[in-house]
């Protein structure tokens, strides 16, 4: 009972995601963002763009409609007319229009930019059978997620109205003297009335949106949490199994072995302990000004350099001292050092001697 007891909390997702998980979520598209701050944003810069230009706007539009009374009904109806009134108006309505919808575009730029950095991914459209699983549907169709989303409905809407009704009935008295004003003077109080609802009601959806991120993120975090062995195993899998690790460090070091038994052979003598150290040594003035060291091994290892050595006739000079110094203050390609110099040499003309006489 105890041991599935902890097989269970061990399972609990109760820890905090790790940055890689949080990496490969963010290469999926998956990451913290509220559609209603972008909304909010962008509604915000819209009607405040419609508050400082749209007297411009209104000037503009007018003279465009003004223009096509009094140039585009005197002219004939061909072909060639029709296509110049065509481009004319699409050229206008593009000047009238175009400040108005890169602002829309930028502020969407900047307020995603703002909540999720620079991602490009396609993964979130890529087509899955999973979401056409009707089960699955019903779930989503009834789930926090999905109470959470009506509440927030009914908030934005809630907020939207508020802000709406404060400027209505603040104006109210002006709102009732619509009849009695002219047309000119009605439409300019009309669409004032109407930006000032529109930023009313976009800064009560601001402060919604924001307090949405701050949701989203803490839904997000938390669909991210892992349990201890998922940590355990995702360290696994990015340091490697110890078993596998091991594995390869012993193919490494017999790999390191047979290059090094390969070198025996070309030694000029090996220098033993006799049964505990084995050095082999190499003086190729061609190469290097001192005897450098081709393998060396300690025990089995320095039976087996030994025995590579007998079968392929390498001398051997038996030096308890000089071998065990040699195996402590040297590596397998390092220059014998300095201070062993003349023992070294004496050891080497011996050999030479040998192996002239023979």
């Amino acid at each position: 009972m105890l041991q599935l007891d902890l097989q269970f909390f061990a399972g609990e997702k109760t820890e905090k995601a790790t940055p890689k998980k949080k990496q490969d979520s963010r290469k999926k598209g998956q990451v913290t963002k509220s559609q209603d701050l972008n909304a909010a944003v962008s509604l915000l810069v819209l009607f405040g763009f419609l508050s400082v230009f749209a007297a411009s706007m209104g000037r503009n539009i007018f003279h465009m409609f003004e223009h096509s009374l009094e140039s585009y009904l005197l002219m004939d109806v061909t072909e060639a007319n029709l296509k110049t009134i065509v481009l004319e108006i699409m050229e206008q309505c593009v000047m009238i229009l175009g400040p108005f919808m890169a602002a829309a575009v930028a502020a969407g730029v900047v307020a995603n930019y703002a909540q999720v950095g620079w991602l490009v991914t396609g993964e979130p459209i890529k087509p899955k059978l999973e979401k056409l699983d009707p089960i699955k549907g019903f779930k989503r169709i009834f789930s926090m997620r999905a109470i959470v989303e009506l509440l927030k409905s009914i908030l934005k809407i809630g907020f939207v109205g508020t802000a709406a009704f404060v400027i209505l009935w603040s104006n109210m008295d002006e709102v009732l003297k619509l009849a009695l004003k002219p047309i000119q003077d009605t439409l300019s109080f009309v669409g004032s009335i109407t930006v000032k609802m529109g930023l009313a009601a976009a800064a009560a959806l601001l402060v919604l949106g924001v307090l949405d991120y701050f949701y989203q993120k803490f839904d997000f975090e938390k669909s991210l949490r892992m349990s201890k062995q998922d940590i355990k195993d995702e360290h696994k899998n990015s340091e490697g199994d110890p078993l596998i690790k091991s594995k390869i460090r012993q193919t490494q070091r017999e790999m390191a072995m047979r290059r090094m038994m390969q070198e025996v052979p070309n030694a000029d003598v090996v220098i033993t302990n006799p049964t505990h150290y084995a050095i082999a040594l190499k003086y190729d003035e061609s190469k290097r000004d001192a005897p450098y060291v081709v393998a060396k091994g300690t025990d089995f290892i320095a039976q087996k350099i030994k025995l590579v050595a007998k079968e392929h006739a390498v001398m051997m000079v038996e030096n308890r001292p000089l071998a065990r110094a040699l195996h402590d203050q040297t590596e397998i390609g390092d220059s014998v050092p300095e201070d062993f110099f003349k023992a070294i040499a004496e050891i080497l003309a011996y050999v030479y001697r040998i192996k002239n006489k023979l």
